[in-house]
């Protein structure tokens, strides 16, 4: 490994994703263009980049180790996502749009009443804190290790370094990067696995040396039930996540809503299966890896196989992929702050640019506290342990409501609040008291499927239950749609000054300019990377030749959002706010 050139890749990279945070700084004149691209951001990069969110250094920490120790099961587990997200385009991406709100949390005020969103905005933003730290965690501990850098300090600069650009550029600047590390980790990605598979003795020599069971569906401790649970958790999370909501409503219809999602499912039926072969390779190569230093399989065949530099780019992808994961979060718990307690509940009248402002602002303090966080994983058992468990205890009782007021009549702010109450309660006992007090825990298989399925059983008899009572709709559901309909009236009547439309235009081609300008850097850096290549030089020139030709697509794209910025405006109100 030639650290020189690796640490040079990863300072440079750094320092253009630095400097497309700085080129956005201008561009959010108010929070629906700062949080929401305008509500015009091509489905094709919202779907990309709602990927990207998904992905961090915990998903080649954390699911890298899982590959490492139980094989074909990792690949499994991640799966269930694809399902998650193709019932999310069917059914519930749609929906958000046609809510016509900014935020989620906006969402829940209108349908469920100011007391539910308090209560809600406290618990995700604390969850979200926990979880984005926590993957904070694993590639600084990657870089820490590769280059030979403490890992305390180098915690705290990449987590500040995560939040600048954030905090500078809003939505844009957060997809800009979301897409050149997803060219970056792919590029890393296809030329590690024929280098792999070439160390091993290809693929006869691989499937000789590992485990009879390593290429079973379930293995270990990820049996059937948890599988069966992990689907429906993910059907919650990326139907009703915070994070991802903003990429169903940052489009500009249902239909390229839905397409957001169908993206993201055909994304993840093909790269897991790919991202996931590399520390299964490594299995067959060194087998005696136990305990927390699984977590390092995938570092371990990196430095194994990579040349020169191709190490610093992998590195790089990793890092971006966990920054792009935690900003979003970072975007959203601002966007939430920001709209629905500042503006909301403490300066209703504020102006735009005090709006910006506490925006920034507050991803630099949510930030720091990930910061916090991040250093306290080791303490908690390891990545796995700490993301997993998080999600068992508060994904089902603060997904699941939401998700069902999008479609329920019934539902009340009152009976929300008992089931999430309840779940949480549930969860909590099971995870933390139960050990202590009885001495006894759930599987990893119990513990998500009552985390996930006691509060949609509780929705369920309490749907039935009320439709035994009446027919009639819940008060919260009539005011909800009173305050729809009024909205609505006020769009068609008030709709965007045409200077702020072509403003938010103007933004989003320049954005999509940026990105096609970020694949011609990067096609760029690969083909200085594969002159200094001792293998694998002709994989990275020509995988850089593919990147280059598709710095066209979004070209393309800008080119067209160019012709329709000379049309007249034309208010986006039916398409945005259409009754649930």
């Amino acid at each position: 490994m030639n650290t020189t050139i690796d640490t040079a890749v990863i300072v440079i990279f750094s320092a253009f994703v630095l400097g497309i945070g700085m080129l956005f700084a201008r561009t959010g004149r108010n929070l629906k263009s700062f949080f929401a691209g305008g509500e015009a951001v091509p489905w094709f990069i919202g779907g990309l980049s709602l990927f990207m969110s998904f992905f961090s250094a915990g998903t080649f920490v954390a699911w890298g180790s899982i590959a490492y120790k139980y094989g074909w099961v990792a690949i499994t587990i991640q799966w269930t996502m694809c399902i998650g997200a193709l019932v999310t385009g069917l059914y519930l991406a749609p929906r958000w749009k046609r809510a016509g709100a900014l935020t989620a949390a906006e969402f829940i005020r209108e349908r469920l009443g100011l007391t539910v969103q308090k209560v809600y905005i406290f618990i995700f933003t604390l969850v979200s804190v926990f979880i984005k730290g926590s993957v904070l965690y694993p590639v600084a501990r990657l870089v820490s290790s590769s280059l030979n850098l403490p890992l305390v300090p180098c915690t705290i600069g990449l987590g500040i370094f995560m939040i600048a650009y954030t905090a500078v550029g809003g939505l844009w600047a957060v997809m800009v990067t979301d897409i050149l590390q997803f060219v970056v980790l792919s590029a890393a990605v296809f030329i590690l696995l024929p280098l792999s598979l070439d160390r091993v003795g290809g693929l006869t020599g691989f499937t000789q040396a590992v485990p009879d069971d390593f290429f079973n569906l379930l293995n270990g401790e990820y049996t059937i039930g948890f599988i069966l649970a992990f689907v429906f958790y993910h059907i919650a999370y990326i139907g009703g996540n915070w994070t991802f909501v903003q990429r169903y409503t940052s489009v500009d219809s249902p239909k390229s809503a839905r397409k957001v999602a169908f993206l993201f499912a055909g994304l993840y039926l093909i790269s897991p299966v790919i991202w996931m072969l590399p520390p299964m390779i490594y299995k067959a190569i060194n087998p005696s890896l136990a305990g927390l230093d699984t977590e390092n399989a995938y570092l371990k065949i990196c430095q194994l196989v990579l040349p020169p530099g191709l190490l610093g780019l992998m590195l790089t992808g990793m890092y971006f992929s966990t920054s792009a994961s935690a900003n979003t979060a970072l975007n959203v718990v601002s966007a939430v702050f920001t709209n629905d307690i500042y503006k909301g509940l403490i300066r209703p009248n504020a102006s735009d640019r005090q709006l910006i402002r506490v925006a920034r602002g507050s991803s630099w303090v949510f930030g720091l506290g990930m910061i916090g966080i991040a250093l306290l994983v080791p303490a908690a058992g390891g990545i796995v342990e700490v993301v997993l468990s998080i999600s068992a205890i508060s994904g089902g009782p603060l997904l699941a409501p939401p998700l069902w007021a999008l479609f329920s009549k019934r539902l009340t702010s009152r009976a929300t609040l008992w089931i999430t109450s309840i779940g949480l309660f549930v969860n909590l006992f099971f995870k933390v008291l139960s050990p202590w007090l009885l001495d006894y825990r759930l599987s990893r298989s119990w513990e998500t499927a009552i985390g996930v399925g006691l509060p949609l059983l509780l929705l369920l008899i309490y749907e039935v239950w009320k439709a035994r009572q009446s027919a009639a709709p819940a008060d919260e559901y009539l005011s909800y749609r009173l305050a729809r309909a009024q909205k609505q009236d006020r769009a068609l009547l008030e709709p965007d000054q045409p200077e702020e439309a072509q403003a938010i235009r103007q933004q989003n081609r320049f954005g999509l300019q940026v990105i096609a300008g970020s694949l011609v850097f990067t096609s760029l850096m690969l083909l200085g990377l594969s002159f200094l290549a001792t293998s694998g030089a002709a994989t990275t020139a020509g995988i850089a030749v593919v990147i280059l030709l598709a710095a066209l697509i979004p070209w393309q794209a800008s080119r067209r959002v160019q012709v329709l910025a000379s049309d007249p405006p034309v208010p986006d109100a039916p398409s945005t706010l259409t009754n649930v």
